[in-house]
């Protein structure tokens, strides 16, 4: 298993960027931003089921994906998710499993992919974050990337092909932010996670263009500009 996951990792992201090639018109922000080595949570949004492998073709690095639990259970899907590396979470509870895994990967000097908000958005604009993340941050020391999606809120798997042949290529933009750390607390609160939560939601936000900010539009982070 060791090598498989790799493997298996890599030649599916190569069918995926087939795929993105071939179907979109994808433009990617700020790759340059992402550190060639060592821990890192990359935070992201999520509006479309296509966004974790989409993620996975377009950055430099391998990303470990953690993913909801009710998903492994999916017969192809599941399989799938754990042939690359994915491991499940329990969402809406302290699932303590999944936070040792996650840390585990984070000593490894792995990069860790989480959408803070814990669900994919069903009206194309940010909702509320759960403290999971910024837990993890302040646990491990471990600086955070922001990434933004956007256009794959309106995408279709199935009709992607259709509107390709019709000339509607939807157009998929990247945006990776600057890693930061999160300022130091004396205590991991819950009062401190929601506020640690708040600043990864702001500076995500602020790559995203200001109609799809949603529960972050206010707290977007002034000195984050979307290029």
């Amino acid at each position: 298993m060791k090598y498989i996951v790799p493997t298996f990792y890599w030649s599916l992201l190569a069918v995926v960027k087939a795929v993105v090639l071939a179907f979109t018109t994808t433009e990617v922000v700020g790759r340059e931003k992402m550190p060639r080595q060592g821990a890192l949570i990359m935070a992201s949004n999520h509006f479309n089921n296509a966004d974790p492998p989409l993620l996975g073709a377009v950055m430099p690095r391998r990303l470990v994906f953690m993913a909801k639990h009710e998903m492994f259970q999916w017969p192809i899907i599941g399989m799938m998710a754990r042939l690359a590396g994915a491991f499940p979470v329990r969402r809406f509870e302290a699932d303590l499993g999944a936070l040792r895994k996650a840390a585990e990967i984070l000593r490894g000097g792995q990069v860790l992919a989480m959408f803070p908000e814990g669900h994919r958005s069903d009206d194309g604009k940010l909702h509320k974050a759960h403290p999971g993340t910024a837990l993890l941050a302040l646990r491990s020391d471990a600086p955070v990337l922001p990434v933004a999606v956007s256009g794959t809120q309106n995408i279709s798997i199935i009709r992607l092909p259709i509107d390709c042949l019709r000339g509607r290529r939807p157009h998929i933009r990247v945006t990776l932010g600057d890693p930061f750390f999160l300022p130091p607390v004396e205590r991991v609160t819950a009062e401190e996670a929601q506020r640690c939560t708040d600043i990864i939601m702001a500076k995500i936000a602020a790559l995203l263009p200001s109609d799809q900010r949603g529960a972050y539009a206010e707290a977007a982070s002034p000195g984050i500009e979307r290029t």
